[in-house]
């Protein structure tokens, strides 16, 4: 049985997801193989972004599960993001319009803003590529945003509303602003980056936070990975307790974040770990000592820094996340 936790309006959500970011290294077909792996596992929550470039094959996979009544469309939570180049007055109903098409569902249990500002970079670009239309976070260009996702939420088609890649400071400026509260916040967690502040601030505020790179992103895009970088899994603190649950290191990581009140997302193809990291969350809790062991091991190293879409007179990547 999947655990869940609650949102806002009383719908469940489960305590972990199966993230699709894996378009520099994984093909759409491959990707819709390990969607199917992990429905056929127990996953429920499939976390998309059309940015992925691979909706289109996992639609087909979801089509056939619901088809075949596998899965009924109820127990699914299916996401996705509008991408920064959609940002323009109608492109974001354009851009969902486009994700239920390519995935084959008549609504979005989610729809989160990806990034929040329309900042572009070129798929596949290097770490020191910039666009010279790039500018910095404008409150009010992210409302005109967030506006036509209330419409598109009054009109059925999707169920919650989320952000993505937020500070405190930049939450403290939309929140109020907002007719429809985001329910869910998707953000950087993982032991080695576990951003306290911003992790309280959203359940203070009702919102779950959605952890992406829980295992500390070992694939993630050469561009993002620099020498400072800590790898979760060789944490002392890490490797510790799981050599004291007889379990790899990953699985360590998504209890933590579950145990929080986070929802995971990792990702793998391979059918072994996707079936390990959902049995992680809901067998063999931690220990309040172990949690305890796992909160100090903080490093606050952020590992998707975002360079790319810096703006041409700002200093470097920390300025995104004033």
């Amino acid at each position: 049985m999947m655990n869940t936790f609650e949102l806002p309006g009383g719908d469940r959500i489960p305590t972990i997801g199966f993230g699709t970011f894996g378009s520099d290294h994984c093909a759409p077909e491959q990707m819709a193989q390990a969607v199917e792996t992990a429905l056929t596992a127990g996953y429920r929550l499939i976390d998309c972004a059309q940015v992925y470039g691979n909706e289109h094959t996992i639609g087909e996979v979801l089509e056939r599960a619901i088809g075949s009544e596998q899965i009924s469309r109820e127990e699914l939570f299916v996401a996705s993001k509008v991408w920064n180049d959609q940002h323009a007055p109608g492109k974001p109903t354009l851009a969902l319009k486009g994700s239920l098409s390519d995935l084959r569902l008549d609504y979005l249990d989610a729809y989160y803003v990806h990034w929040p500002f329309p900042n572009y970079h070129a798929p596949g670009c290097d770490g020191d590529s910039r666009n010279p239309d790039s500018k910095p976070f404008s409150a009010e260009e992210f409302m005109g945003v967030w506006r036509e996702l209330e419409q598109l939420y009054d009109e059925g088609l999707v169920r919650h509303l989320g952000m993505s890649n937020m500070t405190i400071s930049k939450l403290e400026t939309v929140l109020p602003q907002c007719r429809v509260q985001p329910a869910l916040i998707e953000m950087e967690l993982h032991p080695s980056f576990q951003q306290p502040e911003l992790f309280q601030y959203c359940l203070d505020h009702g919102i779950r936070p959605v952890g992406f790179c829980p295992l500390g992103s070992p694939n993630r895009p050469e561009r993002d990975k620099t020498e400072e970088d800590v790898v979760d899994f060789d944490l002392p603190e890490v490797r510790a307790i799981a050599e004291a649950h007889g379990v790899h290191p990953a699985s360590i990581c998504l209890k933590w974040a579950a145990q929080k009140g986070a929802i995971p997302i990792p990702f793998s193809t391979t059918e072994r770990n996707i079936t390990s990291n959902l049995l992680a969350v809901n067998e063999d809790p931690l220990t309040e000592t172990e949690m305890a062991s796992l909160a100090a091991a903080d490093r606050d190293c952020r590992l998707i820094k975002g360079q790319v879409f810096l703006w041409p007179d700002a200093h470097s990547w920390q300025d995104l996340w004033i």
